[in-house]
């Protein structure tokens, strides 16, 4: 407030120190007077000092009268240390309501953008003793860096640059550079990459400016088709996992689970699976189907291949050959009422048919299929589950059964067809 007036003493001169001014006037409800007459001219009003440019930034703005803002951005690299706009304040005395702010290069930090600088501490300047400092570029998945550096130079020997490929200590070193040698550009083949610097208790040198650029990476191989199976996943890029699922009756040979790697060649950590029908093995869902080796196509030759099928004790099991392409009498598939060869046998079966069936008393069928050295084929038997009574004869089961298994929910896959 320039001051408060009454009475009959005409107040001395006023200068404001803004481009506004606010009169306020208020009179009671008693006496009257003559009141005031002032008369206001406009004078030019000092301006605040002129703000010095930071090192190694800009100064935005060339006015600095009352009320003026003046703005500041650091050059690509350097970090504003302060605040990026300032106001010249109205007072007797003009001066900057903060004081100009500085831009420096930090130890470490996180790059966002996909191009970007990175500097040593006091670049251009010599960097300071004893420094560890860790940059982390991160760009979105799918994209690499391509690093260049534009100046280096640093103590042989004790003072460094790693470049990493990956976000960790211990990821994969693509480069590390000390002396006066430029290194040559880089490609990181990850979507993180990292930047470490260290320097040690004596000489310093000016250190190091490099410029990154994020580029495209190419995906992994894709999959699919997977044959006589499904490939779950979101994508094919670096870092991205991928799954692999058989259908019922398959058995998956390889690795479930696939990730997709860095480096210049874009490939996955493991060879693709596949889904075979393994030749024999132990089988205990209610429900399902045992097919030939290698179906749909015929199967090899000279095989000899064994499964066991156990359900529940209390049931038996129905079988149902679906398909049967063999060679007649000479590749054949025997059925044993049980788990041993000693059990009595349900039927041997060979030669071009299909809807063929047994019914075992036990709740375990051992099944054995033998081929020879000449022409193949195909089958699939069906089986599920029957519960039943108690019986003495494989007629009284065939009459007693009430049924197959009631199927359950989500029934999981389980054993080697």
């Amino acid at each position: 407030m320039l001051g408060s007036f009454s009475g009959t003493t005409v107040p001395a001169l006023l200068n404001s120190t803004s481009n506004q001014l606010y009169l306020h006037f208020y009179s009671d409800i008693s006496v009257s007077a003559a009141g005031f007459h002032l008369e206001y001219k406009t004078v030019g009003l000092s301006s605040c000092p002129e703000p010095p440019v930071p090192g190694n930034g800009l100064k935005i703005g060339e006015r600095y009268l009352v009320n003026d803002v003046v703005s500041f951005q650091c050059e690509p690299g350097y970090a504003l240390q302060g605040h990026s706009h300032i106001s010249c304040m109205p007072g007797t005395v003009r001066r900057w309501n903060y004081p100009p702010p500085l831009c420096i290069a930090q130890c470490g930090g996180t790059a966002e953008e996909m191009e970007g600088v990175l500097l040593s501490p006091g670049f251009p300047g010599n960097y300071p003793s004893n420094l560890d400092c860790t940059w982390k570029i991160l760009l979105p998945v799918g994209f690499g860096a391509h690093i260049q550096f534009l100046n280096f130079s640093s103590e042989p020997n004790h003072d460094f640059v790693e470049i990493r490929n990956g976000p960790y200590d211990t990821s994969n070193v693509i480069g590390r550079f000390s002396g006066t040698d430029m290194p040559g550009s880089l490609l990181s083949t990850s979507h993180e990459t990292t930047v470490y610097f260290h320097s040690d208790h004596s000489q310093n040198k000016p250190g190091f400016k490099l410029e990154y650029q994020a580029y495209e990476l190419q995906e992994c191989p894709d999959p699919e088709p997977f044959a006589n199976g499904v490939v779950r996943g979101a994508g094919y890029n670096v870092g991205q996992s991928i799954s692999f699922e058989c259908l019922p009756g398959y058995h998956l040979i390889g690795h479930p689970v696939l990730t997709c790697q860095h480096g210049t060649n874009r490939n996955w950590d493991h060879p693709l699976p596949r889904c075979e029908v393994p030749c024999g093995g132990n089988v205990t869902t209610q429900n399902g189907t045992v097919y030939s080796p290698g179906f749909p196509n015929q199967y090899p030759n000279s095989q000899d291949c064994t499964w066991l099928l156990t359900v529940p004790v209390g049931y038996g099991i129905h079988l149902n050959f679906t398909l049967l392409q063999t060679e007649p009498y000479n590749d054949f598939i025997t059925i044993w009422d049980g788990p041993q060869q000693t059990a009595p046998q349900l039927g041997v079966f060979t030669g071009n048919s299909a809807k063929k069936s047994a019914q075992s008393s036990s709740n375990q069928v051992l099944m054995k299929f033998h081929s020879d050295a000449a022409n193949g084929g195909i089958f699939a038997i069906y089986f599920y589950g029957l519960s039943c009574c108690p019986f003495s004869t494989l007629h009284q089961l065939q009459q007693k059964c009430r049924g197959p298994i009631p199927p359950r929910e989500k029934q999981p896959f389980q054993g080697n067809f």
